[in-house]
């Protein structure tokens, strides 16, 4: 059974809540209800927006049945199927850790008492979850479950760091679509798009996946750039292995 907790933001969205911690089982929960509700089609309900542990549900008041809402909700959300969930996919990013594409790695490798090659090693060897996409569009909030690392974030963030840069703090990683402020870990660089407006779908990443870093070359990194710029480039998905 699904525990969860609701609160009407205004009078055009309701969140609904699950347990209060950052976890697969919950963020599978929100994405069961996120996909059941799709499936209702209830009129007038909008835009569903899942974070860690909760789901935003945005409404038209003046087209939606507020009862029969609430009703498929509270269906939904304490009883989640999650066996109709989509498989669980993988989808590699290349990553250059270098030089100025990487600006803190060589910090990063001295608070954790390693070498670069090992922290490389240890980002590129784990599987990452995708929880949610926000702060920017197609920025995706992801984590890995072990081996974190021990730092947060810096204590002065930079007020712009490019598009592209992967950023690290504990067991979170991220890939920043765009350049922005940012407080994180520059671990490395990815010569891909998180958010892409010439296609129709712009997001590369989306919320219940799992993304893989592969470690790559600067020619490398320059030859993808290019086959990216030329809208050619597509990552490596598959299937994720139990």
């Amino acid at each position: 059974m699904g525990v969860y907790t609701l609160h009407h933001v205004g009078d055009q969205a309701i969140l609904v809540e699950f347990e209060p911690e950052i976890s697969i089982p919950v963020s599978r929960k929100v994405s069961a209800l996120k996909q059941a509700l799709e499936g209702c089609r209830i009129p007038g309900v909008g835009e569903l927006v899942p974070t860690y542990r909760a789901l935003l549900i945005h409404y038209d008041p003046l087209a939606t049945d507020l009862d029969a809402l609430l009703e498929a909700v509270d269906r939904c959300a304490k009883n989640p199927d999650l066996s109709k969930l989509p498989k669980a996919m993988v989808t590699e990013i290349p990553v250059l850790y270098e030089g100025e594409y990487a600006l803190d790695l060589e910090e990063i490798a001295k608070i954790e008492n390693k070498t670069v090659e090992e922290i490389i090693r240890i980002h590129s060897q784990s599987d990452y979850y995708v929880y949610m996409l926000g702060f920017a569009p197609g920025h995706p909030y992801t984590a890995r479950m072990e081996n974190p690392f021990s730092f947060k974030r810096r204590s002065e963030p930079r007020v712009k760091i490019p598009g592209g840069s992967i950023v690290v703090q504990l067991a979170l990683s991220d890939i920043i679509p765009f350049d922005q402020p940012c407080g994180w870990n520059i671990i490395g660089t990815t010569p891909v798009l998180a958010c892409d407006y010439r296609k129709a779908n712009p997001f590369l990443l989306r919320a219940g996946q799992w993304i893989r870093h592969v470690p790559i070359d600067k020619p490398t990194f320059l030859e993808i750039k290019r086959q990216v710029e030329l809208g050619e480039y597509r990552c490596r998905t598959y299937e994720k292995e139990a």
